[in-house]
Order: C-alpha cells, then sequence, then structure tokens
C-alpha cells in the first residue's frame, strides 16, 4: 500500500518555479509597449486574475482589442522567456519533490505555461522524472484552469479527483480544483496577495513544505 495516498498537481509559475519577480518584470515591459505605468510587487498581486485578457483589461481600463491583446500577450511571453533563465526553482522545492517520490507518493504537473517551454524547463531543473504527467498550455490565450486539470486528470486514466489536491499559488487554482471536485492549497509566494488568495476559502500557506502536509491532511 503506498505511504501517500493522495495524489498532488502542482501548479509551476510562482509555485514550484519561482519565478514571481521575471514575471512581474516582464509584464511592466509589455504594458510599457502600450504606455502604461510599470507595476510594484504588491500591487501586481493586488491586480493580477486569471483569465489573464482581464487583468490587462483592469490595467487599460477598457477591454483591449484583439490586436492589442494578441500583442501584449506575444510581447510578455517574449520578455518573460529571457528573464525566466535566471529564475530558480522555489525553496525545498526539488527535496520534496523528490521525497514524496521515493515515499511512494504520486504527483502531476499542470500548467498554463505553454507546453513547448514547460517541459524543457522543467527538465533542466532535473524534476521531470517525479511527476507521472506533465501539461502545459497549447496556446498563449491564458484561458481559465478548470478545463485543462480536467483534461489532465483524465489523461491519468481518469484520476479520482477525490483523492487529488491542487497546490498552486492562484485564484484559478482553487477554482479549478472545486471545478473536477478536488480539493486546493493555496500558496503564497506567487502571483496573489495573501487576502486575494484567502477568498478562495481554502487552505493558504507559505511554503511549500507546508502545502504538503497540508495536501495530505485535507484528502484524508
Amino acid at each position: 500500500m503506498l505511504k501517500h495516498a493522495t495524489h498532488i498537481v502542482w501548479d509551476w509559475n510562482g509555485t514550484l518555479f519561482h519565478d514571481i519577480d521575471a514575471v512581474v518584470e516582464a509584464s511592466n515591459a509589455s504594458c510599457a509597449e502600450v504606455g502604461l505605468a510599470p507595476l510594484t510587487l504588491e500591487r501586481y498581486r493586488e491586480l493580477y486574475r486569471v483569465p489573464v485578457r482581464g487583468f490587462y483589461e483592469h490595467l487599460l481600463g477598457r477591454s483591449p482589442s484583439d490586436a492589442e491583446w494578441a500583442a501584449l500577450n506575444v510581447s510578455f511571453h517574449r520578455h518573460y522567456r529571457r528573464l525566466a533563465a535566471s529564475c530558480g526553482l522555489a525553496e525545498g522545492a526539488a527535496d520534496l519533490l523528490a521525497a514524496r517520490r521515493a515515499a511512494g507518493g504520486t504527483q502531476s504537473l499542470c500548467s498554463l505555461a505553454p507546453h513547448a517551454d514547460l517541459v524543457p524547463l522543467v527538465t533542466a531543473h532535473g524534476i521531470a522524472g517525479h511527476f507521472v504527467r506533465m501539461d502545459g498550455a497549447s496556446d498563449l490565450t491564458g484561458a481559465a484552469k478548470a478545463a485543462q486539470l480536467a483534461r489532465h486528470l483524465d489523461a491519468m486514466d481518469g484520476m479520482d479527483p477525490r483523492r487529488t489536491v491542487v497546490i498552486g499559488d492562484a485564484l484559478d487554482d482553487a477554482a479549478a480544483a472545486a471545478h473536477v471536485g478536488a480539493r486546493a492549497v493555496l500558496y503564497s509566494g506567487g502571483s496573489h496577495s495573501r487576502a486575494s488568495l484567502r477568498s478562495a476559502g481554502v487552505p493558504v500557506v507559505d511554503t511549500l513544505a507546508e502545502a504538503v502536509a497540508v495536501a495530505d491532511r485535507v484528502s484524508a
């Protein structure tokens, strides 16, 4: 019998991958191209939302045209790819993943990062072998995560959502978990403020080690 019955679905950006400073810098670079003032980390966390188009709509004070949205999206990813090269894993992430795998627990990765970027980056950080499956987005639209998580679980022979916990840094991680009937634990080191995360009504933690411990507890 497995020591850990809980299956963990990890988010990547802002959770396992500590890239929030790169995300804010890339966002500011793309926003500067349309004349928007830069955001501090604190302000970014207050305003960020998914789908990401809504985030830019709030910043612009109007709905961006399709052409503007496409240009902002392409610009962000261009800047982000450059900046992400200097980012590393969150504190303790590699050891947590390795320990859970060694103990017989299962875990997977589901991210809105482009799949073509995600897999090489995870592999470069030496942790790809800890996941039974990795899924990134097929395009750059920044769509909500619920449908993607549902497909992710179905692809793993219909992984039972009742024994699944999503660990992520954003409100859409909690919404996606609720959509499929899973639990969620939210980590405060990423894209949202702690106050914003608490509004989801799920546990909020400040370290990944705590996230794993809570995940096992809430799914018991």
